[in-house]
């Protein structure tokens, strides 16, 4: 076999208009190498050192032109998943794909986002670049003041969310939605086999039949009636997702003429001065959803208050002059740090990358908002845990930890 030279560094694609999509995108009539080596760097920024990513990497440049290869000729098979259970924040099943495929995902999410992101409204903040919980938070802040008038006038807010939402996607009308946009047929073939894809019959499972067993039956994916759902886990199934409710906004804005409205993945709220304004579109909201989606709000999530008595969104609480995050979250962190501090084992360099990164990752939460004090709880718990450490990274001097003398 002749050998190939790649190189590594990334490509840019000269853009062309795409028919139907009355924006520029790259050209992808043909899939390129280039472009597949691409989707793998981006596929490999958060998922460096695992156990996939070290096997695929191992042989980089034979596995990227084999999958190019079967690609091209069509003779590509989605692979292995791996499923999984999470308790927090609130219990659900996790899939991974093979990196291999995760490859794949990357590939179709960087050939079609920039036209589906032109037709996103400013208010979705799932899946977007620099849109996430944080730009959320920070809009319905600033629609509670605006509707409000600062907090001078009565003005109301309203919440509501979907009923099982991943599992309730109807996989044919995202397949019609999603046709619409991509005119290019690998892609779409691609799409649909991916969608169409059951996962659940070549599966790895890591967690016990127990913790599978917890999952509500109308959450889990291994339930999802045929020709329903997407496995929660894979960047696809986030951007599809995202796609598939664009409908949703495009009427609220467009349709029912709402101006302060958000939503976070299949979390909605909506703000006016006459709440039954919100009742009205609430109705309607329902309506188009079962008509237009398939899918049913969830009838005990409906939540209409007045604003200024707290909105709880994307896990903080937006209140008159002052915006905080969840106790519920900010419990947990302290949780982990004091379930760390009992075991009273020695630590790795792994242990405490993750718990860096977990107590990083709520300061960098607490930063947004008025949290200074919490902060301050926070890294104040963090002392007792290294009062002294030495070289061997052991924990010493917590009430928990016997201090042994070195001989």
């Amino acid at each position: 076999m002749t050998a190939i030279r790649i190189t590594t560094t990334r490509t840019t694609i000269t853009p062309s208009a795409v028919p139907g999509g009355g924006s520029p995108s790259p050209k992808l009539s043909v899939l390129t190498l280039e472009a597949l080596f691409d989707a793998y760097f981006d596929c490999r920024k958060h998922k460096r050192n695992s156990l996939n990513h070290l096997a695929y990497e191992m042989e980089l440049e034979r596995n990227t032109v084999q999958l190019w290869r079967d690609l091209e000729s069509g003779s590509y098979e989605i692979g292995q998943s791996i499923a999984f259970v999470v308790q927090y924040p609130k219990i659900r099943e996790i899939w991974a794909a093979d990196f291999r495929d995760r490859v794949v995902h990357h590939l179709i999410y960087n050939a079609i986002r920039p036209r589906f992101e032109k037709s996103f409204i400013r208010d979705t903040y799932a899946c977007i670049p620099g849109r996430g919980v944080h730009d959320g938070m920070r809009r319905v802040s600033h629609f509670a003041r605006s509707v409000t008038k600062s907090w001078s006038a009565p003005a109301y807010a309203m919440k509501a969310d979907i009923a099982n939402f991943f599992n309730s996607i109807d996989n044919e009308r995202l397949i019609e939605i999603l046709g619409k946009r991509v005119p290019e047929k690998w892609i779409m073939d691609l799409i649909e086999q991916i969608i169409h894809h059951n996962p659940r019959l070549d599966v790895i499972r890591q967690s016990t039949p127990e913790m599978f067993a917890s999952v509500p039956t109308h959450k889990s994916f291994m339930h999802a009636p045929s020709g329903r759902g997407l496995p929660i886990g894979n960047l696809t199934s986030q951007f599809f997702a995202n796609v598939y409710l664009n409908e949703l906004d495009q009427f609220v804005k467009h349709k029912l003429k709402v101006r302060y409205y958000g939503r976070y993945v299949d979390d909605i709220i909506l703000f006016h001065e006459d709440a039954e304004v919100l009742n009205g579109w609430y109705d309607e909201i329902k309506d188009f959803l079962y008509d237009n989606l398939g899918m049913q709000l969830h009838p005990n999530k409906k939540w209409l208050n007045r604003a200024d008595v707290g909105i709880d969104f994307v896990g903080f609480v937006i209140k008159p002059g002052r915006t905080y995050l969840r106790q519920m979250s900010l419990s947990r962190c302290k949780q982990r740090i004091r379930a760390w501090e009992k075991k009273g084992a020695l630590v790795d360099e792994h242990v405490l990358a993750g718990l860096s990164a977990s107590v990083n990752s709520y300061l960098g939460m607490l930063r947004q908002v008025d949290g200074y004090n919490a902060r301050k709880s926070v890294c104040c718990g963090l002392e007792n845990l290294f009062i002294r450490a030495d070289e061997g990274y052991t924990k010493i001097g917590s009430k928990h930890t016997k201090v042994q003398k070195r001989p």
